[in-house]
């Protein structure tokens, strides 16, 4: 039996997932949470080999878990199951140790056949993501101004981002400047936005 954890902030899809993944003959579901600051202890705790993880759920977004189910738990492997089939994300989730990306509208029986290819160490990959990803290229952001345009998204001011990062307030409007001319967009808030769409945040 190959042993599940599904992380997913929606309890009906989560359910539907349980349900239909619980119809193989070959795989169990032994835990669902709803949060991704859950996830690390119900995966201490249920011992599964593959965890399916969603990418946005509160406490924390799933490809930050995927990096610390990957470091802790290695032979853990982990399939990304999202909505956004963003290109960004799926590099992202790949640098954090997911083994698979793919989309929640993928039929039932690939999306088990994905769980088994995952289990054997293989490499699962949405095919229209990958090719979206593969021409989108890579993000032109540095990891400090992927940070301080995330700080922004809540609409903070530079001088809070500052404090919140250790920063001076300099550092922080010059970090957004460079997001904004990176994105080819007007003002921070066009910036997170373009950043958003193709997953680099």
């Amino acid at each position: 039996m190959i042993r599940l954890l599904l992380a997913d902030d929606q309890a009906l899809v989560r359910g539907a997932l349980a349900a239909l993944l619980g119809l193989e003959s070959d795989l169990e579901v032994v835990a669902e949470v709803g949060r991704g600051d859950e996830v690390l202890v119900a995966v201490t705790r249920t011992s599964p080999d593959v965890v399916l993880l969603d990418i946005d759920m509160p406490g924390l977004d799933g490809i930050e878990v995927a990096a610390r189910v990957h470091a802790e738990h290695p032979r853990v492997r982990i399939l990304m199951v999202t909505t956004f089939g963003r290109p960004g994300y799926l590099r992202r989730a790949i640098d954090a140790g997911a083994s698979g990306f793919v989309v929640k509208d993928t039929p039932a029986r690939e999306l088990a056949d994905a769980v088994r290819r995952v289990h054997l160490g293989l490499r699962v990959v949405d095919p229209a993501l990958a090719t979206e990803t593969l021409t989108a290229g890579t993000s032109p952001l540095t990891a400090r101004e992927r940070q301080v345009l995330a700080a922004a998204a809540d609409g903070s001011a530079a001088g809070a981002i500052a404090e919140r990062l250790h920063l001076s307030e300099g550092t922080v409007r010059n970090h957004l400047s460079a997001a904004i001319g990176k994105t080819g967009t007007r003002n921070r808030a066009e910036a997170i936005l373009a950043a958003q769409r193709q997953g680099w945040l």
